[in-house]
């Protein structure tokens, strides 16, 4: 499919504003530069509280946001995770969706802050994700719980999603996957046909891998790289969102049909005409986000429909 208006539009301003990542710069700068660009969204959905916090984590505080929907309790938990790379980003750009989420599921969404490299390498984002996750499911909801985020923040989703699997728990309904990261860049024709001019770049993402990991070695580390992972069996339930036009596409899918051939219940849906971030970063630009948030909330909603319904026939 040509591509969509919308998304040319949207690359287009971000050539002229000098790219995503502008990877001359370094983390810092571009830290600075990100927060700078970012506008509050005008379109969030009103929900009943959003409350800043910290929560144990392995190697001091972790800061999250809670938003809780309307209603009474108790509620199923979502976890959310955010992109940028695991350099940049924070708990702001994301505002519009976890509030969505919120309001269309009637969940807690626990977003995470997880700490950023270089100045904190692997394994630090994937600690802190896991600690949220056991935080979440300890606090908010123990029964029904999943995990969602785009991009890195996707990559963070299915590598807890791998831990809770390795460490005993705890269970995972449904992990969503926005545009995730599943392996280092590589030769996959997403990678080659997109690398440049496409609003995620190839060098963007070489970049960002440039600042993650400690060594060479963590590139086979599962999770670092799901891909990896040599066996997949037994993971939570999976709803993995593509977009045609993105880099990271083809490791999407391919980790989608992994997924399937170890057992798990997947749906895997591609975004035709669409670029990176449709799902979370760019809500205001892409009318397409409304139906990815919508195709999502039915998805968790099932997904904790199931949970309930497993509950009432173990008691």
């Amino acid at each position: 499919m040509p591509l969509h208006p919308e998304a040319r539009a949207v690359i287009e301003a971000s050539a002229a504003a000098g790219g995503l990542v502008p990877v001359e710069q370094s983390a810092a700068e571009m830290r600075a530069a990100f927060a700078e660009s970012w506008r509050p969204s005008p379109n969030l959905k009103p929900v009943a509280s959003v409350v800043d916090r910290t929560i144990p984590g392995p190697d001091g505080d972790v800061p999250v946001r809670v938003y809780t929907p309307f209603g009474d309790g108790p509620f199923p938990a979502l976890v959310w995770f955010h992109g940028g790379g695991w350099v940049i980003g924070s708990l702001d750009e994301n505002e519009a969706t976890c509030r969505a989420l919120c309001d269309a599921v009637g969940m807690v969404v626990v977003s995470v802050d997880y700490r950023l490299a270089p100045e904190h390498r692997f394994p630090a984002a994937a600690e802190d994700a896991y600690a949220a996750l056991l935080w979440t499911a300890e606090n908010v909801n123990a029964e029904r719980i999943a995990v969602a985020g785009e991009s890195a923040g996707g990559n963070l989703a299915a590598v807890v999603s791998l831990m809770a699997r390795d460490r005993g728990g705890p269970r995972i309904a449904l992990q969503v996957l926005a545009s995730p990261v599943t392996a280092p860049p590589s030769d996959r024709p997403s990678y080659v046909d997109y690398a440049d001019g496409h609003f995620l770049s190839r060098d963007s993402m070489e970049w960002f891998f440039a600042q993650y990991p400690r060594t060479p070695d963590d590139l086979d580390d599962p999770y670092l790289s799901p891909l990896a992972a040599p066996d997949l069996s037994g993971v939570a339930p999976a709803l993995v969102l593509t977009a045609e036009y993105d880099v990271l596409r083809d490791e999407g899918e391919e980790y989608a049909h992994r997924l399937l051939d170890a057992g798990v219940p997947v749906e895997l849906v591609r975004y035709d005409g669409q670029i990176h971030g449709f799902f979370a970063l760019l809500v205001d630009q892409l009318s397409v986000s409304a139906d990815a948030h919508a195709r999502a909330a039915a998805a968790l909603r099932r997904a904790f429909a199931v949970t309930v319904t497993e509950e009432s026939i173990t008691a």
